[in-house]
């Protein structure tokens, strides 16, 4: 079993802890905190244990109380806030859905849970119903704040799993929704970006590299994200050099390079801008 554990805090920052275990991920908050950006490459339910949270897309804020859960579409960007209530800290729960499960999943379910005449629902967070399945899926999961309590893979699995059913039987268009790779570009551009993000490649040569010409490339990459490539190449470098830096305290000089930037400078200017702070600051902590 993998997990991952991360817990931070100096002086008059907030204190966190989150860790993971098979892409089932628990949070902790001890205090508020300012508004984060968030963008998962993956469909998600996130669960308020307790606390708060609220969603700010720009045009309208989306409360989260305790007990409540959403569903966050997949390379969505949103920003997040993470607050006490009712002089509870936020502690939640955070089901990632990867394309290889859901693949699994599709191949076990069959056709039958996709109906040809079926719409996707329309982007954006989703405040989902208290179910019965919602209710006792995370009921069940509550056990495992304890780091210490560790859970086996298969469980975890188990719990991805229901989750996913949850959502389909919350409304039948999650269905096409979440089971769209029968549409292959859609899976060949995000596959073959996340593979080779760190080399020099120009747009035109993605296009080349996934069959396409540049005005075909262009308009299927905006039905799967309202990034264009070229942001979305440096936000997924950006990310994998934070994670390296933070996790095997790998120093600046030594990440830019592997993540595509050409220079430490812009690499630095691009990391201020996203995260906030130097880069350097997140190296100097390990």
């Amino acid at each position: 079993m993998e997990q991952e554990l991360q817990a931070s805090g100096k002086g008059d920052e907030p204190m966190k802890l989150i860790f993971n275990y098979e892409d089932i991920f628990y949070s902790f908050f001890y205090d508020d905190v300012s508004g984060c950006i968030h963008r998962s490459r993956e469909y998600a339910m996130n669960y308020v244990y307790s606390g708060e949270m609220v969603l700010d897309n720009g045009s309208k804020q989306i409360h989260v109380g305790k007990g409540e859960c959403v569903y966050i579409p997949r390379d969505h960007q949103i920003t997040m806030y993470k607050k006490t209530a009712n002089g509870e800290r936020y502690c939640g729960i955070f089901l990632n859905f990867t394309r290889n499960f859901l693949r699994e999943m599709y191949s076990k379910l069959g056709q039958n849970k996709v109906p040809a005449d079926t719409p996707k629902l329309k982007r954006g967070v989703i405040k989902l119903p208290k179910t019965a399945e919602i209710t006792s899926l995370f009921t069940s999961l509550v056990p495992f704040f304890d780091p210490e309590v560790k859970p086996s893979d298969d469980f975890m699995h188990l719990k991805l799993q229901e989750g996913l059913l949850a959502l389909l039987h919350i409304d039948k268009r999650f269905a096409p929704t979440l089971f769209d790779f029968n549409e292959p570009w859609k899976i060949d551009i995000l596959d073959f970006m996340d593979k080779n993000y760190m080399y020099d490649l120009s747009i035109d040569d993605l296009a080349h590299y996934t069959g396409r010409s540049l005005a075909t490339f262009k308009r299927d990459f905006k039905k799967i994200s309202d990034l264009t490539p070229e942001k979305w190449l440096i936000r997924k470098r950006l990310e994998v050099a934070y994670a390296m830096m933070q996790e095997s305290g790998s120093k600046v000089v030594d990440v830019y390079a592997k993540v595509g930037f050409k220079n430490q400078s812009h690499f630095s200017a691009a990391f201020k801008k996203r995260y906030g702070i130097a880069p350097t600051a997140v190296a100097a902590i390990m």
